[in-house]
């Protein structure tokens, strides 16, 4: 049975949705970017449904200033009193609970993570995002920014293995400045990100969790990408669970390995 219910936080009211199932073990979903608590093509709230019919119940809201939610929308490193209201709420509104993990995928994972601690039992980390809030290359403004070597490397082994790439290389159907740059990126040292910027307070904030979480981590998408290859030690803190797809949110087949994967974890 799904209800819609509101509750607040620092002056506004905001609108949460609780799908109700009898199981001791809950799951709040925490939205990532600027999307609503329904998610991306409805994929929160179809996960919300799965999990709620294997007996879980499954907690959403809309962070203040975002869908049906009142206040001033202050972005995912404001969130934290946010989340915290979400699980006072969802523990009121569901008093059987003993256990509750929190799932959130890119910007909403980083923010689980950094807002530690929270009164939380496990955390389900996707693909979190790790590019802080300027972005791009600051010493070529004008150019879009590549991708880690880590994709890079992966998107030319893919090529090199297929014959379709290969002849299109052969007929000059490539795009040589465009290849020319990423090789001379593959060059470059990788670096170790700034102590003061968003991966390495991630990196730091893993090591020192204090509960359980688990990394799902789409190894074709970009975001993901970063996070693996800038988050070093977040990755021997946690098990990571890796899906071979470009999908940052899951979407279509993705989306039944995301369940599976979630339900592995709150079983």
């Amino acid at each position: 049975m799904r209800h819609r219910l509101n509750f607040a936080c620092h002056g506004a009211t905001l609108a949460a949705t609780l799908d109700a199932a009898p199981g001791t073990t809950g799951l709040l979903i925490v939205s990532g970017g600027n999307e609503i608590r329904s998610g991306a093509h409805r994929g929160m709230a179809l996960l919300a449904q799965r999990v709620a019919a294997a007996g879980y119940p499954v907690f959403r809201f809309d962070r203040r200033g975002i869908g049906d939610s009142e206040g001033e929308n202050g972005g995912y490193l404001s969130s934290a009193p946010d989340v915290a209201a979400a699980i006072a709420t969802f523990r009121k509104a569901a008093p059987q609970l003993t256990r509750i993990a929190a799932f959130g995928n890119c910007d909403a994972a980083s923010a689980l993570l950094l807002h530690q601690p929270l009164d939380l039992d496990t955390l389900i980390l996707a693909n979190p995002w790790t590019y802080d809030e300027d972005g791009g290359d600051t010493d070529a403004p004008d150019e879009p920014a590549l991708p880690p070597a880590s994709a890079i490397r992966a998107r030319y082994l893919a090529r090199l293995t297929d014959p379709k790439s290969l002849w299109r290389l052969l007929k000059g159907d490539v795009d040589f400045g465009k290849l020319a740059r990423g090789l001379s990126a593959l060059r470059k040292p990788a670096t170790p990100a700034a102590p003061d910027s968003l991966a390495a307070r991630l990196d730091d904030a893993m090591v020192k969790l204090d509960r359980p979480a688990t990394l799902l981590l789409a190894t074709g998408d970009r975001t993901a990408q970063a996070f693996i290859e800038n988050c070093p030690a977040a990755l021997t803190r946690a098990p990571v669970e890796r899906l071979a797809s470009p999908s940052h949110s899951f979407a279509g087949d993705d989306a039944e390995w995301l369940a599976a994967r979630i339900l592995e974890k709150l079983g």
